[in-house]
């Protein structure tokens, strides 16, 4: 597993992160199966320069024919230096190896603010390959931050389950959440949905938690095998 990490590539009025991440899995899908894009929900703080939620971006890929690691670097590095718009202060990280320093790292970002510096001593303490392509560069945070939480695999929203396109919305059948692999769960019991319909909203926007794609929902009280999704962070 390769782990991908981009955070601050957008500026307002401009297409997210998670939009750069879905074109970055597309581009190098013929060589590289994205198994998952996760959105991961940094310190929201008016302290950290971002462009809206202070959110970062990973995305899992996996090697079709045992494609080397260099040159998916310096592709992607490229992708993400030419696609991240004017006054964005991009980062990018990717590695095949996550050791748990980088994970504690993650979760600090999500409670407080974290320098800069940090980020890139840590990620040159352990051969982690971590650049800022622009700006203030301050993007190599929320990067390294991404790939930890991915890791530990227990965080965040996932917007691209493998190469399924983004289509569900409104009332699906629980049977087709599991054709795609995401596991329908009560949010008040968490105990898994067997049957009958959820409306996963606009999107599908399911959470990873412990590896396994989840999709949360409430128990509709006026209709029976009727639920409602929650999305969380």
């Amino acid at each position: 597993m390769i782990y991908v990490g981009i955070d601050d590539t957008d500026a307002p009025g401009t297409p997210g992160t998670n939009h750069l991440a879905r074109a970055l899995a597309a581009r190098v899908a013929d060589r590289w199966a994205c198994r998952l894009i996760v959105r991961h929900q940094l310190l929201d703080d008016p302290r950290v320069p971002c462009t809206s939620k202070n959110s970062a971006a990973s995305i899992l890929l996996e090697p079709k024919d045992g494609d080397s690691f260099e040159p998916l670097v310096e592709e992607l590095g490229e992708l993400v230096r030419t696609r991240s718009v004017e006054g964005s202060d991009p980062g990018l990280c990717v590695t095949a190896t996550v050791p748990p320093e980088v994970a504690a790292f993650a979760r600090r970002c999500q409670q407080e603010l974290v320098a800069q510096q940090e980020a890139r001593n840590l990620a040159a303490r352990h051969g982690l390959f971590l650049t800022g392509l622009g700006g203030t560069e301050d993007g190599v945070i929320g990067a390294l931050a991404a790939v930890g939480l991915a890791a530990v695999g227990n965080d965040g929203r996932v917007v691209q389950i493998a190469a399924w396109p983004d289509e569900l919305s409104g009332w699906q059948p629980v049977e087709a959440l599991g054709r795609r692999g995401v596991e329908a769960r009560s949010l008040d019991t968490g105990k898994p949905i067997r049957g009958g319909l959820i409306d996963v909203g606009k999107h599908l926007r399911p959470n990873y938690r412990q590896h396994q794609i989840v999709l949360f929902a409430r128990a509709d009280d006026s209709q029976p095998e009727r639920w409602h999704s929650v999305r969380y962070t």
